[in-house]
């Protein structure tokens, strides 16, 4: 029965991990922003920082993934309707997965990279300073290998719940894995076998990433003596 609807479990595998990546990419931009804005030394962009983890961290992933795809289509259509500039707008279930989980880990990864960012001896940042060193190169030669190094260890472990989160999209419709697996287990009644395999494909998704996870931390570790 699987390798009779494999085709279907294929396509479903491709649109969670392009999903994934994409959530993932959205995620850390947000996540560097909102690292350096809960770091800012000015209070209103500091305070905006605070808001947004404190906000994310408030609501469930699956409420706020019903806000964003049957509210946020309405809103941006009768925003265009108000300023006459668009029409009606349809936002697909791809795209609304995809803000939806990128918005939800950029506030995971703001403190993932706050904490990393912390961890950094002053004193590096300020030898920098000392020397010339732009505010691009600091963050380019001294911030970003270290940041990378302290914020792996939690930057794998929100990576692996974002990889599963995407199971969520299929309540709105979004013919992932989980969808489609759901779809042909109910037409042919052995939805458990369909899980199942659907169990295995995610167990792959994720050894994959964490070999793939781990091969970084050894790269950017390299010479760091371990206790």
């Amino acid at each position: 029965m699987i390798i009779e609807y494999r085709q279907i479990l294929i396509e479903g595998t491709i649109v969670t991990i392009s999903l994934a990546v994409l959530s993932l990419l959205l995620s850390v931009v947000l996540g560097l922003m909102g690292a350096f804005a809960k770091l800012s030394h000015l209070r209103g962009i500091r305070r905006a920082g605070n808001i947004y983890t404190t906000f994310v961290r408030s609501v469930p992933d699956l409420v706020l993934m019903m806000l964003i795809f049957f509210g946020g289509q309405t809103l941006v259509s009768q925003l265009g309707g108000l300023t006459g500039l668009w029409g009606y707008v349809e936002i697909n279930q791809f795209v609304a997965g995809t803000l939806t989980l990128g918005f939800i880990f950029g506030a995971y990864m703001t403190e993932t990279f706050r904490g990393a960012i912390l961890a950094i001896p002053t004193g590096q940042i300020e030898a920098g300073k000392a020397i010339g060193m732009s505010p691009g190169q600091i963050f380019r030669i001294v911030t970003w290998p270290q940041m990378v190094r302290f914020a792996l260890p939690s930057f794998t472990n929100n990576w692996l719940v974002l990889v599963k989160s995407t199971a969520l999209v299929s309540v709105i419709g979004l013919h992932d894995l989980v969808w489609n697996a759901f779809s042909a287990g109910r037409s042919t009644h052995q939805l458990f076998t369909f899980m199942i395999a659907v169990l295995v494909i995610y167990l792959i998704i994720t050894g994959v990433s964490d070999l793939i996870l781990r091969w970084i931390d050894r790269r950017y570790s390299a010479g760091v003596r371990r206790a």
